[in-house]
């Protein structure tokens, strides 16, 4: 009988765990071996890792390329780019300003690889950055900058092409004039964050426009309403045109005129040379680039006269057929005041005007006294700033203390500084009726200006004055500017400078106001010289009707079609019905005679 076979004896729990070690041992061996028969299993972990490191490479690629910038990043390209403005059209909708898309450059500092080499490429495709300054930006803590603003279309392809992290293009609102110079001083301009710096530009921002963007609000020019100007493009370049030729023919320092329609305020054409190109604003910082006919303070000569004559006819002190004394020079203490054409005799009110007698007017503002010269000259808006939409504006130059002889120097345009547009304020309430209207760059109508205007003297005031405006052209001073067929009506104005705390005879400030058609005014021309020189074909005279009463001339005949000024080769047949009311028959028979020159 055999031995049964012995029975095996169970596995036990520390013998397996024994064997678990043993054989994690086994396969690290095998892999570090250096058989041949083990290479593949190596080769297949070293592949897995590998491609485990790229996945995870390119995962966080693809995560940083889909990544949106941070709200700050944003936030601060928002704040920091150019906001719309509504465009400026003329009042006929030609557009005069206006917004147009342009890119620039930025940076996110804290996303710079390398800044040194960033700043290396940068300027090398963006030359006139300054290399110093933007590696200051570039290595600052911030998370946005400007690179440069505005850059041209090359330049924005090469940044482009450049590839650099943390640096971008951003499209921005940039300002534009399509006409360049022509209404430079009243559009104003905008800076480089279109924001606005002078004129209507800066007028549309105190309406509420910089408030909106800097509550976040900055829209698009389709949310934008556009604003409309009282200005005709047309009739402002070929005025600017005259007054350039104007100041280059009489050899002048500057020049300025304006053309204001008498029955709304509107200011339809105005210029001041030399002027600047709001396209490039740096050009408006030059003090020679002032708008000379509101910023600029002057005394203007014998258009004044026109306001101390209105005063004394409204008075009823004096009427048409009252004659002034004008015999000899007038004396007041050691001054005396001389004619400029002293016809020595007594001179009615229509000689006082077309002579341009300096004596008959002093005498009539001493009539009427001291303090009623102040309260009428006020009331006219002589002696205070005086406001429109522009916001550049001068403050009248007033005598700290007046007395006698200041009336009877101002009475003639000596002794009281204003803007020409607040002289030619008051001339236009003598032209229009009586109402005095705020001049205003803003299209409006009649309504709308009758709204606030006051009337500070009687109709039948107005008419006279326009009857001797109308007389001064046919035989006064201001016959040169006869413009044949416009019924024209005018004044000069002649005064020397103040050099030196003293008048100086050889440099001198001239003016002329003309009104067309004079029996039913509907415009207002306004030409200032400064420093004109006497020509051979002048006689070497540099006084007003001769520079100033020119360009107004040459102005009217070529800008009067443009607004519509039909011209009449036969004269109106009652153009003054109150003045023949009044009995004085003589104002609607045109004169014969010359007076003055």
């Amino acid at each position: 009988m055999t031995e049964p076979s012995p029975m095996p004896e169970p596995e036990t729990p520390s013998a397996r765990a024994a064997e678990k070690p043993s054989k994690w041992r086994a396969m690290i061996r095998r892999v570090f071996t250096t058989s041949l028969d083990s290479s593949a299993p190596r080769m297949r972990l070293a592949a897995l890792g590998f491609l485990a490191l790229y996945g995870v490479i390119g995962a966080k690629l693809v995560y940083l390329g889909f990544k949106p910038e941070p709200a700050t990043t944003r936030r601060a390209a928002a704040e920091a780019v150019a906001a719309s403005r509504p465009d400026i059209l003329d009042r006929n909708g030609e557009v005069l300003a206006s917004d147009v898309k342009v890119m620039s450059v930025f940076a996110e500092p804290r996303r710079l690889v390398d800044k040194d080499e960033a700043t290396e490429l940068l300027t090398a495709v963006l030359p006139d950055v300054d290399s110093k300054e933007l590696r200051e930006r570039l290595g600052s803590k911030k998370g946005f900058v400007w690179v440069k603003r505005e850059v041209s279309p090359h330049q924005r392809d090469e940044v482009f092409h450049l590839g650099l992290p943390g640096v971008g293009l951003i499209a921005e609102n940039k300002r534009v004039y399509p006409n360049g110079p022509i209404g430079a001083h009243v559009l104003g301009f905008a800076n480089v964050d279109n924001q606005g710096i002078a004129g209507i530009e800066k007028y549309i921002d105190g309406q509420g426009l910089a408030d909106l963007h800097n509550l976040g609000f900055g829209g698009t020019p389709d949310d934008l309403q556009p604003v409309t100007l009282s200005l005709d493009i047309r009739a402002t370049h070929a005025l600017r045109d005259e007054v350039v030729k104007g100041v280059e023919h009489f050899k002048a320092k500057a020049g300025a005129a304006a053309i204001m329609d008498v029955n709304t305020g509107e200011l339809v054409a105005l210029a001041s040379y030399p002027d600047y190109d709001p396209n490039k604003p740096t050009e408006a910082l030059d003090p020679i680039h002032i708008n000379r006919m509101n910023v600029g303070v002057y005394e203007m000569g014998s258009t004044f006269k026109a306001l101390t004559i209105a005063m004394a006819l409204d008075s009823g002190k004096v009427n048409l057929n009252s004659r002034l004394d004008a015999r000899g020079a007038l004396s007041f203490g050691r001054f005396k005041i001389h004619d400029y054409h002293a016809q020595n005799r007594a001179l009615t009110v229509p000689e006082v005007f077309t002579y341009s007698s300096n004596v008959g007017t002093a005498r009539m503002a001493m009539g009427q006294g001291v303090e009623k010269h102040k309260a009428f000259l006020r009331k006219m808006g002589q002696l205070t700033r005086m406001r429109t939409e522009l916001p550049e504006s001068a403050e009248p130059i007033v005598p700290r203390n007046w007395g006698e002889l200041n009336t009877m120097t101002i009475a003639f345009g000596h002794g009281l500084a204003v803007a020409p547009l607040q002289a030619m304020m008051a001339v236009g309430a003598l032209m229009n009726g009586g109402y005095l209207i705020t001049p205003t760059f803003l299209k409006r109508t009649p309504e709308e200006a009758m709204k606030d205007a006051v009337q500070v003297i009687k109709p039948e005031t107005s008419e006279a004055m326009r009857y001797l405006m109308r007389l001064n052209a046919e035989i006064g001073t201001a016959k040169r500017v006869d413009v044949n067929g416009y019924y024209v009506g005018g004044k000069t104005g002649t005064a020397e400078k103040v050099i030196g705390g003293h008048y100086s005879k050889n440099r001198l400030f001239t003016t002329f106001m003309a009104v067309s058609p004079a029996d039913k005014p509907k415009y207002l021309f306004l030409t200032i010289m400064d420093e004109p020189q006497g020509l051979p074909e002048t006689g070497g005279y540099a006084t007003a009707a001769y520079n100033s009463g020119h360009v107004t001339g040459q102005i009217i005949e070529r800008v009067g079609p443009i607004l519509g000024l039909a011209p009449r080769f036969e004269p109106p047949h009652l153009p003054f019905p109150l003045l023949a009311k009044l009995g004085y028959g003589m104002a609607n028979v045109p004169a014969t005679g010359g007076h003055g020159h």
